[in-house]
C-alpha cells in the first residue's frame, strides 16, 4: 500500500503517518524507487496508534504500548501501569479544568457586562500577571 491508501484506510493524515515514521513508531518498507510500501501490519499499527492517541496517550506512552503489544512475553501488569498513570493524569487535568471553570464562572458572574469600563475579569487577569 502507498501512503495515500494507508492514510485513507487508517483515517490518519499522511502528515501524521510521516511523523510516526520519522519518530520510529512505524517502519514501512521502501520500494526500489524510494516510495513507502506499507504492509497490513503497518496499517494495523497505525490503527492501534490512532485509538491510543484518541484516548489521550502521549507519544511516549504509545511507543511503550506498541512495544508491549508486540512483546508476547509482556505482562498485563505493565500495560495496566501505563494506563493507570494516564488515568491519573486525566484526573489531574479534570480537576484543573474544574478549578478553571469555577474561577471563570465567578469572574463572569461578578462582571456587570454593561457600558462601564470596570471589569473584574480584566482586573483579575492583570492582578495575576503582576503576581507571576
Amino acid at each position: 500500500m502507498n501512503i495515500a491508501e494507508v492514510s485513507t484506510r487508517s483515517r490518519l493524515p499522511a502528515k501524521t503517518i510521516r511523523y510516526y515514521e520519522e519518530i520510529g513508531l512505524v517502519k514501512p518498507l521502501r520500494a526500489a524507487n524510494g516510495y513507502r510500501a506499507f504492509r497490513d501490519s503497518d496499517l494495523h499499527k497505525l490503527a492501534f496508534l490512532s485509538r491510543a492517541r484518541a484516548l489521550g496517550f502521549s507519544i511516549e506512552d504509545c511507543r511503550t504500548l506498541v512495544q508491549l503489544y508486540e512483546d508476547p512475553a509482556r505482562s498485563s501488569a505493565e500495560v495496566k501501569a501505563v494506563a493507570e498513570a494516564h488515568l491519573e493524569e486525566i484526573a489531574h487535568k479534570i480537576a484543573d479544568l474544574q478549578e478553571m471553570r469555577a474561577t471563570l464562572s465567578t469572574l463572569v458572574t461578578a462582571c456587570a457586562g454593561d457600558h462601564r469600563p470596570g471589569c473584574p475579569i480584566l482586573e483579575s487577569l492583570a492582578h495575576r500577571d503582576r503576581e507571576g
